[in-house]
């Protein structure tokens, strides 16, 4: 079979990234600004309410990120196929992933729906919002085949280095998120002689909205992926040639992301325990931290596709440009939003709650977390880059180690043993970012990034 080099060989490596990634990141710019106006939305209706929201917002993470992990896996074959110029094989792997996301969603669906009301009390929330909380959950997750299929076919189509696509039908959830929350949330009121309809169900309606519009999404990527040249579907049934170095690429990935969203679980649960104020401060500094992660997700994405792309093309030179450009790129992109996080911390928080107790102790985390944000993007470019390599295993351990050694180990001894509030569990969160960043970092920098290529590239 002919081996094609890759575009990064002949017009440079920086240019690439950027077309790869600013899709990814304007998409991840709009699902995070629609995630601040749900907040500010659901925070006008009180503390209760935002505490609602977010009390199960971890186990969300926990359902997302399983299914996501299993994207990985076919991130890595079909960018390996795109790079080796094999059209077919590509296709194939996506009418897998098609036949997965019918499985994975059912299967979800049946799950999430069947456990919402035991939800609440296993994240320990306050009984007066348990209630309110196991709604929300219910709603929320109700649609989670059209979920799954558009979380897998974003995947499929970022693996082909189709970034716009998943951004365009991003913008259109946003969009249909932010108007049904204007119209279901609130009552009816006025602006001046306008007369505004609304449904007045608050957190209820922010559930039915977000559902909506994630059905919404899931069916247009799904046509995406059925009309696109190179990844339209091929062949339904499983195929185990396909599917086996798929899932071998996607297990590690998943129990990673199953055990350190667990541990996301198990965290917030502690959290919730300190109290309605620490409970909100959470929330609310999550969200706000979201927006300054979005450069590093952004290169990932891309730094995932373009190393998958050089191993399917046996390109080394892409392979070396490529580690050489987008670590200092990310690095430096994320020193400047740590800078904007660190001097508007307090502004932000205020954005979502007038509680003065919860902006001063949310404006406190956020401005820790800000001094780890340059550490933090670059561990997770180069598990981006091990990840279109199809190599999973490492980042397994690190992050599980990470995660359940010294987050929710110090988290516990510092909460629920010696008593200390939600400072100190954001400060065991940083240490397990910064033992992320020395761990990949020890991978990256001595090498091991053009050994893992190198094995790679020679297996067949």
């Amino acid at each position: 079979m002919k081996r094609h080099s890759h575009p990064a060989a002949s017009r440079g490596t920086l240019p690439v990234i950027v077309t790869l990634a600013w899709p990814t990141m304007l998409e991840q710019t709009m699902q995070t600004a629609v995630q601040y106006i749900d907040t500010a939305m659901v925070g006008s209706l009180g503390t209760q309410a935002t505490a609602a929201v977010g009390a199960t917002s971890t186990v969300g993470w926990l359902v997302n990120s399983s299914i996501s992990a299993l994207g990985v896996g076919f991130l890595a074959y079909i960018s390996q196929a795109c790079g080796a110029g094999d059209q077919e094989r590509a296709a194939k792997a996506s009418g897998q992933a098609a036949w997965t996301a019918l499985v994975t969603g059912i299967l979800f669906t049946i799950l999430t729906v069947s456990l919402s009301g035991l939800v609440p009390a296993w994240m320990q929330v306050d009984p007066a919002i348990r209630g309110l909380a196991s709604q929300y959950f219910f709603i929320l997750y109700l649609p989670m085949l059209p979920r799954t299929a558009g979380i897998l076919f974003g995947t499929v189509l970022r693996a082909a280095g189709d970034t716009k696509a998943p951004m365009r039908m991003g913008i259109l959830v946003n969009v249909i998120n932010v108007a049904l929350n204007f119209l279901l949330i609130y009552p009816t009121r006025t602006y001046g002689s306008i007369l505004i309809p609304g449904a007045g169900l608050g957190v209820t309606g922010a559930a039915i909205a977000s559902a909506v519009a994630f059905t919404a999404g899931g069916l247009c990527m799904t046509i995406a992926v059925v009309r696109h040249p190179v990844v339209s579907p091929r062949g339904f049934r499983p195929d185990w040639q396909v599917l086996r170095p798929c899932l071998r690429v996607a297990l590690p990935n998943m129990l990673q992301r199953f055990g350190t969203s667990l541990g996301y679980v198990v965290f917030a649960s502690m959290i919730n325990s300190l109290g309605e104020i620490s409970t909100a401060a959470h929330t609310i500094a999550n969200t706000v931290e979201s927006a300054f992660y979005i450069p590093g997700y952004g290169m990932q994405a891309a730094a995932a596709t373009l190393a998958g792309n050089a191993v399917g093309a046996r390109d080394r030179d892409s392979m070396n440009a490529l580690i050489r450009t987008i670590i200092p790129l990310e690095v430096s992109m994320m020193v400047i939003t740590g800078g904007l996080l660190f001097t508007f911390a307090p502004a932000m928080m205020g954005l979502f709650t007038k509680d003065t107790a919860v902006i001063a102790l949310g404006a406190v985390v956020l401005r820790m977390v800000a001094l780890s944000e340059p550490f933090y993007g670059a561990s997770i470019v180069i598990e981006g880059m091990l990840q279109g390599m199809g190599k999973t295993v490492a980042p397994f351990v690190y992050n599980i180690l990470g995660m359940w050694g010294v987050r929710i180990a110090g988290t516990f001894v510092c909460t629920q043993i010696l008593g200390l509030g939600l400072i100190s569990a954001w400060a065991c969160m940083i240490a397990h970012n910064l033992l992320l960043f020395m761990l990949f970092s020890l991978r990256g920098l001595r090498g091991g990034l053009r050994q893992v290529y190198s094995q790679t590239a020679q297996s067949p």
